[in-house]
């Protein structure tokens, strides 16, 4: 029989640990915890970080119980006298020997994990991300040549973000170009950046690599089952961090290779469009779709600006002054302004500067057409 001490002591032992054994048993599903992912590798590594997990809890269940143990049995109240025990050399061993033969059985899944994650060779499609603030350039590069790129912006809308209308359930996740790859096929990315830092994440499919400028880091997927998945920077790079979404379309190859004819056949016409002369119209209301996608967060949809930190568009001296000006402002940024030179095409050029130059009561009656961008470009 125990003691009066000892059961008031393993009583709520008991109690705690009938609690929790049941929220262990389930530990791998709890919404808290690494999700599994839908990619062999992302499988492999929550296996591992499941694997390692629970060596953790039982290296705290040995420690933490012969500590509690010895706390218990070995109190001054029952007498006991402390042993003086000093450099004893199997003690040392012990302790030295156990935690490295522990780490050495941790390694090895680990080190098979990473060989298997950095393995990018032999990749059926390489997708070329280049971080921008804040939006993520895609670039399919094939071995002909025929690349084809575009810029990946948040679509979410302004009014959910500023909180005037309900948030949707994907707030801050949705894009208007998801990123399309085939399933079944070795997908590799090369993961730089054009400004500052940042790091492409998509949980699902095990992937996350810091883009850094001046840098190419490589990774690599290979999805089963076609679905949605969605990610996001996860490297403050900026005021707008939060609004950098990733969001992946995992598709058949039939449904992949349409996907990339429509893209190509976008490419001819924006190509066929800039050779066109577009109505002041058309321009105008382009023009206001580019700015409230492009630079409404910054310089405001009302073009007022943020006072101290963007400028405002409202007869400001760039969208009042040479057309010239205007447009190397918007090709080739400056004063903290990004450039857009390779973001926008010529015909979206074209049509923010004239819609910049005609909005918000600027009125200067000027109508820049696509070929005058492509001439600026080409004169530089």
């Amino acid at each position: 029989m125990l003691g009066k001490s000892k059961r008031l002591l393993v009583l709520p032992l008991y109690a705690v640990l009938s609690a929790g054994l049941p929220a262990l048993a389930w530990a791998s599903e709890w919404p808290l915890n690494m999700t599994e992912g839908v990619t062999s590798i992302s499988r492999q590594v929550h296996g591992l970080h499941m694997q390692i997990f629970w060596w953790c809890v039982a290296i705290g269940v040995v420690v933490f119980g012969v500590m509690f143990y010895t706390m218990f049995v070995h109190r001054k109240s029952r007498g006991v006298k402390p042993a003086h025990f000093h450099e004893n050399v199997a003690l040392e061993l012990t302790w030295t020997i156990i935690p490295i033969l522990i780490l050495v059985a941790m390694a090895v899944p680990a080190t098979k994990t990473l060989v298997h994650i950095y393995d990018t060779e032999d990749a059926d499609l390489d997708i070329l991300i280049t971080g921008y603030q804040w939006k993520w350039k895609y670039e399919y590069l094939d071995e002909n040549g025929d690349n084809i790129s575009f810029f990946s912006l948040l679509s979410t809308p302004r009014s959910q973000i500023e909180n005037a209308e309900a948030k949707s359930p994907e707030y801050l996740l949705e894009v208007d170009e998801p990123v399309y790859i085939p399933i079944g096929k070795k997908v590799r990315f090369l993961v730089t950046a054009a400004d500052v830092i940042h790091s492409w994440w998509v949980p699902a499919l095990a992937v996350k690599r810091d883009a850094i400028p001046g840098y190419i880091h490589e990774a690599w997927t290979k999805v089963e089952q076609p679905g949605v998945f969605r990610g996001q920077c996860t490297e403050l790079c900026g005021k707008d961090h939060g609004f950098m979404p990733v969001v992946v379309h995992a598709v058949e190859q039939a449904e992949f290779d349409a996907w990339l004819e429509g893209k190509r056949e976008k490419a001819r016409q924006i190509a066929e469009a800039v050779k066109q002369t577009l109505t002041f119209q058309e321009l105008y209301d382009q023009g206001e779709a580019v700015y409230q996608k492009n630079c409404a967060a910054c310089h405001q949809p009302d073009g007022k600006g943020i006072p101290g930190t963007f400028p405002a568009i409202i007869r400001s001296p760039i969208a009042t002054g040479p057309v010239a000006g205007h447009i190397n402002r918007v090709v080739n940024g400056g004063a903290g302004m990004p450039p857009f030179g390779e973001q926008l095409t010529p015909v979206e050029i074209a049509a923010v500067v004239t819609f910049q130059r005609n909005a918000f009561g600027n009125n200067m009656g000027d109508q820049i057409q696509p070929i005058d961008v492509v001439n600026f470009k080409q004169g530089q």
